[in-house]
């Protein structure tokens, strides 16, 4: 019986450390992301050209708002080119979008994954572009959105991920979802730049110059998370990524719990892929050669999604009090800097009725989630799509 008091008091202590260090983590970022700011590169008159890839899987109706929505930035006509990646779309839906002042790519793969599509763009794009930007299918850009990450290229960085905001807030999965994508901006991404540790990339809204572009797309070879591996590349050849909070890019949140549940466990899947591949070099790279904006990128792959942590802390801390592992005492400070770090991430403006509501379906996400984690087994290996609306207007 002590033999087992003490394995289970081992393993309550290793929980908790990595708990715990996490909810510092959170915590930490959290604070200093609100309490120090980070300086904006100056306005400049000098305009970069941009190329803007936009991969369409299926949803035709939706690439077709999109492309048309293209047309309204508020940036010079001769000083961007729209480049929309057919995959598997209607033949009549592939002449609508040549009819427009645009490229088409049209591909054919047995399996469809972004990064191939993205590298066949590539091959298909003409030279004398200065940055590539990423959409998704269901994006909006903001009309000044060039103008923003045009700054930040100007200014000399490599890689702007621009600032993802929510179309949609209808449903409660929606309102969730539009929260976690803002406190993942904040934590993730705003409160890393006050460190100088580069932002993580989501996947849309981002660009990069045009030849570091093509150089890491050659090197990428995720079903999913493609986004997540291009970060670990840039870091380990010590290549920052910016955050602009001002560009914004509108982006449909999913609103229905089988969409969630896909879009997730596609997500989930490529996280802890990617973790198990790059976390040995990752030591390397820390120890042997001091590269800790590489190392906590890594780190971040082994972390779990903070709606998980929201019912996690406080279980633990209720099964503190069977004396064994760690006094309840630590959990409770822990669960404290956890609960305090994620409700300073999220923006003043959501604190209303509509958050109560989504709060009420917290147990419904967290459950979806913690389910997710026992079904990830050949996830990262074929292509999950999450099936999308035809966004709205963004919100004035």
């Amino acid at each position: 019986m002590d033999i087992l008091l003490t394995i289970a008091d081992i393993i309550f202590w290793i929980i908790f450390i990595y708990l715990g260090i996490y909810c510092l983590y959170l915590f930490f970022f959290s604070v200093c992301g609100r309490l120090i700011k980070v300086p904006e590169p100056p306005v400049t008159d000098k305009l970069l050209k941009f190329v803007l890839y936009i991969p369409a899987y299926k949803e035709d109706a939706i690439i077709l708002n999109t492309a048309a929505k293209t047309a309204n930035l508020d940036y010079p006509k001769d000083k961007y080119h729209v480049c929309i990646i057919a995959d598997k779309l209607q033949p009549e839906t592939v002449e609508q979008l040549r009819a427009m002042d645009l490229q088409v790519v049209e591909v054919f793969f047995e399996s469809s994954t972004k990064s191939k599509a993205l590298n066949k763009a590539i091959e298909n794009t003409e030279e004398g572009f200065d940055a590539a930007v990423v959409y998704d299918i269901d994006n909006i850009a903001a009309p000044d959105f060039l103008h923003h990450i045009n700054r930040y290229l100007v200014a000399g960085e490599k890689v702007v991920q621009g600032h993802r905001v929510a179309l949609n807030s209808e449903t409660s999965i929606a309102m969730l979802d539009a929260i976690s994508e803002e406190i993942n901006n904040h934590i993730f991404r705003k409160a890393q730049r006050v460190f100088n540790l580069s932002a993580a990339i989501i996947g849309s809204g981002m660009a990069l110059d045009y030849q570091l572009f093509k150089d890491v797309m050659m090197r990428i070879d995720a079903v999913g998370g493609f986004d997540k591996e291009m970060g670990l590349l840039l870091t380990h050849e010590r290549i920052s990524v910016a955050y602009s909070e001002e560009a914004l890019m509108y982006d449909e949140k999913v609103s229905k719990p089988d969409n969630f549940k896909n879009q997730r466990k596609r997500w989930l899947s490529a996280q802890f892929s990617l973790f198990g591949r790059y976390w040995k070099a990752g030591l390397a790279e820390l120890f042997k050669h001091g590269n800790r904006d590489h190392f906590n990128e890594i780190y971040q792959l082994s972390i779990l999604p903070r709606v998980l942590m929201l019912g996690i802390m406080p279980m633990m801390l209720a099964i503190s009090f069977i004396g064994v592992g760690p006094s309840w005492r630590w959990w409770l400070v822990a669960t404290g800097l956890c609960y305090t770090a994620i409700v300073a991430a999220i923006p003043p403006s959501f604190f209303n009725k509509k958050l109560l509501n989504a709060v009420l379906r917290l147990p419904f996400i967290f459950f979806t989630m913690f389910a997710l984690l026992f079904k990830l087994k050949g996830a990262n290996k074929k292509f999950i799509h999450t099936a999308h609306e035809v966004p709205k207007e963004p919100m004035a």
